[in-house]
């Protein structure tokens, strides 16, 4: 054989072989948060990645409080209405559980969060930039 056509083909098998090798193990993402200061305390928003590893030892109630309803994020357990969240406490566990919430963009969700700190709640996260974000991520949501 030439060199002009070995070469190529020593190229073309060490390729085929990469692409059979296991890929890199993927990396937890550490879920910090931002701390938002609010009237009363404060709330954590929190990035899509960092939501998705909260999920995987998920306990906590997931709330969507978006209107009009646009979808879940898979593993919602609540859907109550931002603007509703204060006459909706019965739903909700205690005070220093943990709640997580989201919307369409994280507006409506930052202000449930601010209503529930103000309401004495201490452990609130909402999800930044909603499912917005989470669809940009390539997520989907459940229709």
């Amino acid at each position: 054989m030439t060199r002009s056509i070995v070469i190529p083909m020593l190229v073309a098998i060490f390729l085929l072989a990469a692409c059979g090798s296991p890929a890199a193990p993927l990396t937890t993402v550490e879920v910090v948060g931002k701390q938002v200061s609010v009237t009363g305390g404060n709330f954590t928003d929190v990035s899509v990645a960092e939501l998705q590893n909260l999920l995987v030892n998920k306990d906590f109630p997931f709330v969507n409080v978006h209107i009009p309803f646009e979808g879940n994020i898979s593993g919602t357990d609540l859907s109550i209405p931002y603007d509703q969240i204060a006459q909706n406490l019965d739903k909700l566990p205690d005070k220093a559980a943990k709640i997580v919430l989201y919307c369409r963009s994280g507006r409506m969700s930052s202000i449930a969060a601010e209503t529930l700190v103000e309401l004495g709640y201490t452990n609130i996260w909402s999800l930044s930039g909603g499912m917005a974000a989470w669809e940009q991520a390539g997520l989907k949501i459940e229709r």
